[in-house]
C-alpha cells in the first residue's frame, strides 16, 4: 500500500493580502507550450478545436492560447463562451501572450454578469496581485510586472500579519466607501484574504457571509 504523509501545517501568524472580491464569473487565460499541449480536457477532446491563439517563439516552438471558465475550457459561442470571455480572449490575443506561458486567473466582470457594476462593458481583473500590477500604476515592487493594457489587477486593501481584527476593519471600510476596482459603485461584494504562509484563498463578504453559496 502507498504510504500517505502528513502535510506540514502552515503558522497562522504570517502574512497576508486582502483584495476587493469582485462580483462576476471566474475566468482563466492558459499560455502553455507546445510541447505540453495534450488532449486536455476541451469538451469535444481536441485542442485544435479550443485553442483560441497561437504564437511561434523560435523553429519549432509554438504557444498555444486557451480561455477557461472555473471548471471547463471554452470556446467562441454562445453555449459555451462564459458570458463572451473566450472571444474576448481570441480578440485580445497578441496583449495577453505578454503574460507568458502559465495560467492566469482573474474575474471576468462587469455588464451583463451578476451585479454588473454599473459598467458598459467587461473587464478582466487578474488575481495574482503579487505578480502584477495594473498598466497605469507606477509603483511596483521586485517581482512584479504591469499587467497587459487590456488586463485590470484586483485592487489590494491590505498586505501584512494575519489578524482577524483587521479583516473585519478592511471589510467595513468597503462597506462604506465602495468598490475599489470601480469607484462610485457602492454594494460592493466583500474581499479575499490570502495567506501567503498556507497559499490558500478565504473570502469574507458583507451581505450573507453565513451562508453558504447560493441559499437565501
Amino acid at each position: 500500500m502507498k504510504f500517505v504523509d502528513f502535510k506540514k501545517i502552515p503558522r497562522l501568524s504570517r502574512d497576508m493580502i486582502i483584495t476587493e472580491k469582485i462580483d462576476g464569473s471566474n475566468g482563466q487565460v492558459a499560455i502553455i507550450p507546445s510541447d505540453s499541449v495534450e488532449f486536455i480536457g476541451c469538451e469535444d477532446g481536441f485542442v485544435e478545436q479550443c485553442c483560441l491563439a497561437n504564437k511561434q517563439i523560435d523553429e519549432t516552438s509554438w504557444l498555444y492560447m486557451f480561455a477557461g471558465s472555473r471548471n471547463r475550457w471554452l470556446s467562441t459561442g454562445k453555449q459555451n463562451d462564459n458570458h463572451a470571455f473566450a472571444y474576448w480572449v481570441k480578440e485580445n490575443a497578441e496583449e495577453l501572450f505578454q503574460l507568458g506561458p502559465g495560467r492566469h486567473f482573474g474575474e471576468w466582470y462587469g455588464k451583463g454578469i451578476q451585479r454588473g457594476y454599473g459598467l458598459e462593458e467587461k473587464r478582466f481583473a487578474l488575481f495574482n496581485v503579487s505578480k502584477w500590477v495594473a498598466k497605469d500604476d507606477f509603483i511596483t515592487i521586485e517581482k512584479q510586472q504591469h499587467a497587459p493594457a487590456c488586463c485590470s489587477v484586483v485592487p489590494v486593501m491590505y498586505e501584512g500579519p494575519f489578524d482577524t481584527t483587521t479583516i473585519n476593519d478592511v471589510l467595513d471600510i468597503l462597506k462604506k466607501n465602495g468598490s475599489l476596482a470601480v469607484h462610485g459603485y457602492m454594494k460592493p461584494e466583500g474581499i479575499c484574504v490570502y495567506h501567503t504562509a498556507a497559499g490558500q484563498y478565504f473570502k469574507k463578504t458583507i451581505e450573507n457571509d453565513e451562508k453558504h453559496k447560493g441559499e437565501k
